[in-house]
C-alpha cells in the first residue's frame, strides 16, 4: 500500500510539473504539450494502469482546458491513452488558432484520446464557436483540425440541432460611409 501511495504522489507531481509554467499554445502544438491535471484528490492504480481524479478537476493540454467533477486516465505502455471526464456538465475550451474565438463545449461525459486529437462529447452535448452552436447526443471534435461532427449516422431518430446567428451588423463598417483617401 505504501508503494502505491508513493507512485500516486510521484505520478501527480510529474503530471502537475508544467501546470503553472504553461502558456496557452496554438492548436498545432497542443498535441505536443504535456497533459497537466489539478484536482482535490488523486489515486493511481498500478495494476489497472488507471488514475482517478475527483473534485474540481482541471486538465490542460496546450490550449485545451477541461473542467469536470471526475477524470479517469487510462494508460497504455506508460502513455495516457484515454481520458474520461464526467460531471454535472463537464466543460472544455480550446483556442483553435492565435486570434481565433475559442471553441467551447459541454456534456455529461467526455472521452479524450490525446494521440488521436479526438474529443467525444456524450449525453446532452453542445459545442459553440462564436455565434454558432451544435447540440446532439454525441459530438466528435477533432482538436487538431478544429472539425466538429455531430449526430449518429446509424440512426435517423437522433437529431442534431444547429444554430447559426447572423453577423452583428453594428460591428461591420458601412462601406457607403467610408471616404476615399485623397
Amino acid at each position: 500500500m505504501r508503494q502505491n501511495n508513493k507512485l500516486a504522489i510521484f505520478f501527480s507531481i510529474i503530471l502537475c510539473n508544467g501546470f503553472y509554467g504553461n502558456n496557452v499554445n496554438a492548436l498545432e502544438t497542443d498535441s505536443d504539450q504535456p497533459i497537466t491535471i489539478d484536482s482535490n484528490t488523486a489515486t493511481y492504480d498500478d495494476k489497472t494502469a488507471t488514475s482517478i481524479y475527483t473534485g474540481n478537476v482541471i486538465s490542460i493540454q496546450g490550449s485545451i482546458h477541461v473542467n469536470s467533477d471526475k477524470l479517469v486516465v487510462y494508460f497504455k505502455d506508460g502513455d495516457a491513452e484515454k481520458l474520461v471526464f464526467t460531471g454535472n456538465r463537464a466543460k472544455f475550451r480550446q483556442t483553435p488558432n492565435v486570434g481565433s474565438k475559442d471553441i467551447t463545449g459541454e456534456a455529461l461525459t467526455g472521452e479524450y484520446y490525446p494521440k488521436k486529437n479526438l474529443l467525444v462529447l456524450i449525453d446532452e452535448a453542445t459545442v459553440w464557436q462564436g455565434t454558432g452552436a451544435y447540440s446532439s447526443k454525441i459530438i466528435e471534435y477533432d482538436s487538431k483540425n478544429a472539425v466538429v461532427k455531430a449526430g449518429e449516422k446509424s440512426s435517423d431518430s437522433k437529431r442534431v440541432h444547429v444554430v447559426l446567428q447572423p453577423k452583428d451588423k453594428d460591428k461591420t463598417p458601412d462601406k457607403a460611409q467610408e471616404k476615399p483617401a485623397p
